[in-house]
């Protein structure tokens, strides 16, 4: 939270789920310059008989606000869900039951970095027609996998 809080200029509104260890990090973090509100997902059992691997049925929801002034039309948690649902689909090592781990530290945060280079730099989304590095104005063009690999060589070549 500390690092979010730094790089951002303005004030912003942030969503999060139930987990109450956001609600001290939201403030260290933030303090009071924060719209911040907590939505929790009322969920139900399922009526499937075989459902051990599906997710139970979400019946409701719970607004609470807990900084600021949260906009309720826009709390939602929605972005980042669907953020993990790429990056379990995309990369083996956030899908459960499977073997496909890093086993070192070091290799899952270098693999998060590339995953996500690729997913804003080299990739066209089609909403936006074009890569969110674009559409944010950070990048000119659409990088190539070869830009990629050329980035990260230079980092690990400075890093040595």
């Amino acid at each position: 939270m500390f690092d979010l809080s730094a790089r951002l200029r303005n004030r912003v509104q942030l969503t999060s789920d139930g987990h109450k260890v956001y609600l001290q990090a939201v403030e260290d973090a933030f303090g009071v310059d924060i719209d911040y509100a907590m939505l929790v997902k009322l969920y139900g059992r399922s009526d499937e008989p075989d459902s051990r691997y599906s997710p139970p049925q979400c019946i409701g929801t719970s607004i609470t606000p807990i900084s600021g002034q949260p906009d309720r039309k826009h709390v939602s948690t929605s972005y980042i869900e669907r953020q993990d649902l790429n990056m379990r689909m995309q990369m083996r090592r956030f899908t459960r039951l499977t073997n496909g781990f890093s086993k070192k530290l070091d290799n899952h945060i270098h693999s998060l970095a590339l995953f996500h280079m690729h997913h804003n730099f080299c990739r066209i989304h089609q909403t936006l027609r074009v890569t969110p590095a674009m559409e944010a104005g950070i990048s000119q063009h659409m990088w190539s996998v070869a830009d990629l690999v050329r980035l990260s060589a230079s980092v690990v070549k400075l890093a040595a």
